[in-house]
């Protein structure tokens, strides 16, 4: 399951779990569309490719809300 990371960790942007314009890697590293867009959609972490990150909503949401913790190192 993914962990849904409540912020960009360029920019510190909120991307809540049921809003689309997440990007993330194969490792969960999250950046809004700007910042994927900045990056030409290549993690700074890993080099890996950056794509949309599905939302979650409705009961999935409820029953496995996404993370508080946020990576926003500004």
């Amino acid at each position: 399951m993914l962990e849904m990371r409540p912020d960009c960790e360029r920019c510190g942007t909120d991307l809540p779990a049921q809003a689309g314009g997440a990007f993330i890697c194969s490792f969960e590293c999250t950046f809004c569309a700007e910042c994927a867009e900045a990056l030409d959609e290549l993690c700074p972490n890993c080099g890996g490719e950056l794509l949309d990150r599905p939302t979650r909503v409705g009961d999935a949401l409820k029953r496995n809300p996404g993370s508080t913790e946020r990576h926003f190192k500004g």
